[in-house]
């Protein structure tokens, strides 16, 4: 039986990052972050840590400077271990001076790297999905079924069904035919897999796991096809065996603001779709050594508070509170992201406004990215939904106001409709 040391795993750390922008004004896409504490990229590589899959690999191309930091000090095994968490950057090489075209091109770039680990099998991962995954599993069923391709799937309503990858799976969990998002009615009754009226649909949940050989052939046989889900796995489902594997917990795709908000603030009511607490398959972090949170009369309900902050006579709703995050006196924030600060102002940065929340001010539907200034009585107020605006500090995106990261909002200012 083969072995979960002979798996790499890649992720795909994504383009520009255009759908969540400004948050990626700054960073790459899979060093946003998220739930108060972690980072999108935290995700995947504790699901990948948590199945014993220790060599893994992230592709990176815009803004990585950011997320490399956070690599390089969260994720070290120590010398008696073999495992390691590696940036794979674009690069200019003698082959190609192209950035990546697609997640199978990005790929394609780095094969003699992925050559020269020796794996058997690669494991292909999205950086910006939540979700908590035993990738053993897929990988016991990948090599007991002799696949060359395994594809993780997961159930799809008919109203979701042209935002996914639809895939036609037979009895024996082959898959037999695959159609890009389709809007057609009458294409999407060809693709029903499950005998089930709400959910009859699989759909691709962007996770791969290739026979090594097999991939490098593919990727240099068809030197034009530069996107997994739209070239790569039609073009196999023609000539290899490829199989789909059941996945039926919580996934969620956070490629927009309005994703990424929704995603985040279900995450404080009580009934939480996801949840991180797990003492089994904990999701790793950085390890910051904060102080525990002081909350000095206060009134919090529905609220997800990280480490470090410092909350005075605020009344906080339906939120999350980041780390370090300061709330001055007389705040009120409700339906809103404080993802709070990479430090603590210190004498050191004299600044005339100071990181956090002025007093007297009311935040609801936004997101505060990290080390924002906003000022005493600012009020910031959600926009009508698909409203998009661009104003220097800040934006709206779907409605939601964003204030970018290290952004100044003066006193007195006022964001609203």
């Amino acid at each position: 039986m083969p072995s979960l040391n002979d798996i790499l795993a890649v992720i795909l750390g994504g383009g520009r990052g255009a759908r969540l922008y400004p948050l990626t004004q700054m960073r790459s896409k899979p060093a946003v972050p998220i739930a108060g504490k972690y980072r999108l990229i935290d995700i995947p590589i504790s699901n990948c840590i948590n199945s014993e899959i220790f060599r893994i690999a992230i592709l990176t191309q815009f803004n990585s400077v950011s997320l490399h930091r956070h690599i390089t000090r969260t994720y070290n095994f120590d010398a008696f271990h073999t495992g390691w968490v590696q940036i794979w950057a674009a690069e200019q090489t003698m082959e190609s001076a192209d950035w990546y075209q697609g997640t199978a091109d990005a790929v394609r770039k780095q094969l003699f790297e992925i050559h020269a680990t020796d794996a058997k099998y690669v494991l292909i991962l999205a950086g910006d999905h939540l979700y908590r995954m035993d990738y053993a599993a897929m990988a016991n069923f990948h090599w007991e079924n002799k696949a060359d391709i395994t594809v993780a799937v997961q159930p799809v309503s008919r109203e979701d069904a042209p935002r996914f990858g639809l895939l036609k799976r037979e009895k024996d969990c082959r898959i037999s035919s695959f159609v890009e998002k389709p809007k057609d009615p009458e294409v999407q009754k060809k693709f029903v897999s499950r005998d089930d009226e709400k959910r009859p649909f699989l759909g691709s949940m962007g996770i791969y796991l290739f026979n090594a050989k097999v991939l490098m052939e593919l990727l240099t046989q068809h030197p034009k096809h530069d996107d997994f889900g739209k070239d790569i796995i039609p073009e196999a489902i023609n000539s290899l065996a490829v199989y789909g594997f059941d996945f039926d917990g919580y996934w969620q795709d956070i490629g927009t603001i309005r994703s990424f908000y929704e995603t985040n603030l279900a995450l404080t009511t009580p009934r939480s779709p996801f949840t991180f607490y797990d003492p089994k398959l904990p999701i790793y972090t950085d390890t910051r050594f904060l102080p525990g949170s002081i909350v000095e009369d206060s009134k919090l309900k529905d609220v997800m508070l990280a480490e470090g902050c410092r909350i005075l006579k605020a009344d906080i709703t339906h939120s999350i509170i980041g780390i370090r995050s300061q709330i001055s006196a007389g705040t009120t924030i409700k339906d809103s992201i404080v993802m709070g600060a990479d430090y603590y102002d210190t004498e050191l940065t004299p600044h005339s406004i100071q990181i956090g929340i002025g007093a007297n001010s009311h935040i609801e539907g936004a997101i505060l990215d990290k080390n924002a200034r906003i000022g005493e009585g600012v009020t910031i107020r959600p926009f009508p939904r698909d409203t998009d605006l661009d104003h220097g500090n800040w934006y709206v995106r779907d409605g939601i106001v964003v204030i970018p990261k290290d952004a100044e909002i003066p006193a007195g200012t006022k964001i609203e409709p």
